[in-house]
């Protein structure tokens, strides 16, 4: 028996394709966090059971309630925004007789702004999303990883056998979603007793753009990987500075030399990658030997 976990709150907009893509479970958990629209009413229609919980503007904490309501001996974790494709749902059931794991792994494909986005880290984008009850909990912190136990099985990363996730549709969603994110992740940063420095100003950003634009290839995406790679620099930033309002503001001042030998790693760091990725492009053995040698002498400093 499979059951699968759902949590809401007012996705009316998304919800009907979600539960239309679980037709294959046993039963449906829904999980609902005060939606004040027609999301349960359409839940209800699917013939899910549902149960209330306190909105936190993060799912994780409701997830061990949803799991705990469920009657299978499977469960399996989809998002309002998510679908589970034919090719996959065939895919989990015959996996409940075959035994191999106790928790799988399953790929996500992030379509944003409309468009499946390949790199920058958001593919494969692993999941731990079906399970037998019991090998898996779920930690209280947003995006925080599951606690497993037993065996552990990835599932091929094909656009077959992915979860499809409807994620950001525009950016109004994408910086509502970092206002709300970026506060629960900064109280977190707070109350584990990490402090405000001025290197979050300059290095986080940087290296946030840096991974994913140049280390996970996020250029090859376009324009989107560029317009995404830049928006998750800029949430880092934010996060970061709602910690400095979390302390009071208290830093006032700032030292040039200090901000200038900041600037001056970074300005360092980006010279690498860059030179690093016109190493790839299509050039003479001369230029290959200049630009390994500025790629050198950007990492050296």
């Amino acid at each position: 028996m499979i059951s699968a976990v759902v949590h809401t709150y007012n996705e009316e907009k998304n919800i009907d394709r979600c539960l239309s893509s679980l037709s294959f479970v046993d039963e449906i958990v829904l999980i609902d966090m005060g939606s004040n629209d027609k999301t349960v009413e359409i839940a209800l229609d699917h013939g899910a059971r549902t149960f209330p919980h306190e909105y936190t503007g993060f799912v994780e904490p409701a997830r061990n309630f949803g799991i705990a309501k469920t009657k299978g001996e499977w469960v399996l974790i989809v998002d309002a925004d998510e679908e589970i494709a034919k090719e996959l749902a065939h895919y989990l059931k015959a996996e409940t007789q075959n035994l191999r794991g106790d928790f799988y792994r399953l790929a996500r494909k992030n379509i944003i702004f409309g468009k499946w986005v390949r790199h920058a880290g958001w593919w494969p984008d692993y999941q731990v999303r079906f399970f037998k009850k019991g090998a898996v909990l779920w930690t209280e912190k947003i995006h925080g990883v599951p606690m497993t136990k037993g065996t552990g099985v990835d599932i091929e990363p094909t656009e077959d056998l992915a979860i499809v996730h409807h994620h950001y549709q525009n950016l109004d969603q994408y910086i509502e979603r970092l206002n709300r994110y970026t506060s629960v992740n900064a109280k977190e940063l707070y109350i584990s007793g990490t402090k405000f420095a001025l290197s979050d100003c300059i290095k986080r950003p940087s290296r946030e753009f840096i991974s994913r634009f140049f280390v996970r290839h996020g250029i090859k995406d376009g324009m989107f990987g560029l317009a995404l790679c830049t928006l998750q620099s800029f949430s880092e930033l934010i996060l970061y500075l709602k910690l400095w309002e979390l302390e009071g503001y208290t830093r006032e001042h700032i030292s040039l030399p200090e901000l200038v030998a900041e600037v001056r790693k970074e300005r360092k760091h980006a010279a690498y990658w860059y030179f690093n990725e016109l190493l790839k492009q299509p050039h003479t053995i001369m230029d290959d030997i200049l630009l390994r040698i500025k790629r050198k002498l950007a990492s050296n400093g």
